[in-house]
């Protein structure tokens, strides 16, 4: 991964996709700024605005959406193994 890509996670803690992607990341200890649309107003206003739509899970890279499950596990595999800057909020 780049060291300039800047990676958030948008998810819901009951979304069996976005539970998917956090087991990935587990597993791989990738750790990554999480944000709860659920519980964040801001955030999930934040998805909205640059996506478009309210679906998680949803990874910002670089401020820009990609979405699905499968999409973000296969990039997060190829460009984020390891990464270990993360905040949770």
């Amino acid at each position: 991964m780049s060291e300039t890509s800047q990676l958030e996670l948008y998810y819901m803690p009951t979304c069996p996709y976005c539970r998917k992607v956090l087991s990935f990341m587990r597993a791989n200890d990738i750790n990554l700024p999480l944000h709860d649309i659920t519980t964040d107003a801001s955030a999930e206003r934040q998805l909205v605005d640059v996506g478009g739509k309210r679906q998680v899970p949803c990874l910002f890279i670089n401020g820009k959406a990609l979405y699905e499950s499968d999409d973000i596990v296969e990039y997060l595999g190829e460009h984020a193994c390891g990464v270990q800057n993360a905040s949770e909020e």
